[in-house]
């Protein structure tokens, strides 16, 4: 088969990209970044991990210049401050789906807290059809489901409680993907360590720090709970958010793939674990399992932040994730000095768009 010659200029600037010396620990010159993010969108990118509820000129723009597609996660959260609802937050991803000009997709959610409610499970199933009649892809369950929602005795809930088996069964019947944000970094649950990568979110975000709730599930039951989930649904397919929560030791993620082949994870906002664990497991597990990776930042747009603010933020991770996957550089990452994975092309298309596509069967980058 012929390459059109503008694929084979692509896939010459990839492997040029990939060949550059190592330019040191300083931040990337604009062109720098700028030829970072060229090499991206040779791929056309898949963030596998978004939570995007506004419409912006510049932030669409942002998404075309870089063939960027954006998997669009719903989730209900009755601690946060704005308590925005879930037909709010759908309308609004909605209407920004609608102006990304095939750039995104929804990923619904259902409410849980409802669960101790007669009518939870019929109520759950009605919501989640209709958004897959609009077009939703995938259906995220969130950490309050293990880590806060009780039922009506008092008791912790957890992923694998029977009451969910007809909501997951009825996802896989429409062939869609749950995404699963289950427990959190290692750190939630203490002792205390102000050196941890993720110090700075429990210092703003403490009603997550199971260290402070007294009878709160060990992050083991938690994970076993997702694990159990994984064994009785089989054919469901699952991707584990944030690393599946094995952020600290790729060994465990490598165990849980050898497992259970319906879960592959994405990387939303666990890069920097990667990059502190030694280059070479990394590498090699990321070479091994290069069909099970997906990558997600786990970015935000909503509130009160500007397009432009969205813009930079998006570009800046991007360009930085890029330079840890596919470059041999050694430079700063979150305050760690790192080194390129330097991938092979092969894998780097599989973690940034083809695993994306296979996993979450719908989704259609533009």
């Amino acid at each position: 088969m012929t390459i059109a010659p503008l694929r084979l200029l692509c896939a010459f600037s990839l492997a040029a990209s990939l060949t550059l010396p190592a330019i040191g620990q300083g931040t990337p010159s604009e062109s720098q970044r700028t030829g970072y993010l060229r090499s991206l969108a040779a791929l056309q990118p898949i963030d596998a991990h978004a939570h995007v509820q506004k419409s912006d000129v510049a932030f669409t723009a942002m998404l075309e210049r870089w063939n960027l597609h954006l998997i669009d996660i719903l989730v209900v959260d009755d601690k946060e401050p704005s308590g925005v609802s879930l037909e709010k937050q759908r309308a609004a991803a909605l209407a920004f789906i609608q102006s990304a000009h095939g750039h995104a997709s929804l990923c619904t959610t259902f409410d849980p807290y409802r669960f101790s409610q007669p009518d939870f499970v019929q109520t759950a199933i009605d919501g989640l059809n209709r958004d897959f009649a609009n077009g939703a892809i995938a259906v995220k369950v969130w950490k309050n489901i293990g880590m806060e929602l009780k039922d009506s005795s008092g008791h912790y809930v957890t992923v694998d409680n029977p009451r969910f088996d007809p909501i997951f069964r009825d996802i896989e019947a429409h062939n869609k993907t749950v995404i699963a944000h289950q427990a959190e970094p290692d750190v939630a649950w203490g002792p205390p360590d102000p050196k941890a990568l993720d110090a700075s979110y429990y210092a703003k975000h403490p009603e997550w720090n199971m260290a402070k709730v007294p009878d709160a599930l060990p992050k083991k039951t938690i994970l076993e709970a997702r694990d159990h989930l994984l064994a009785e649904h089989p054919h469901l397919r699952v991707v584990g958010a944030h690393l599946g929560s094995m952020e600290a030791d790729v060994d465990q993620v490598a165990a849980t793939l050898d497992r259970y082949p319906n879960f592959a994870i994405d990387t939303g906002a666990r890069v920097a674990h990667l990059t502190i664990q030694p280059s070479p497991k990394v590498r090699a597990f990321l070479i091994k399992y290069q069909d099970r990776v997906l990558y997600g930042t786990d970015i935000e747009f909503m509130g009160k932040t500007t397009g432009n603010a969205a813009v930079e933020e998006w570009e800046s991770q991007l360009a930085r994730d890029w330079r840890y996957f596919a470059t041999a550089d050694t430079f700063d990452y979150r305050g760690h000095t790192v080194h390129g994975l330097n991938l092979p092309p092969t894998v780097l298309k599989k973690i940034y768009h083809s695993n994306a596509v296979y996993w979450f069967p719908g989704v259609e980058p533009k």
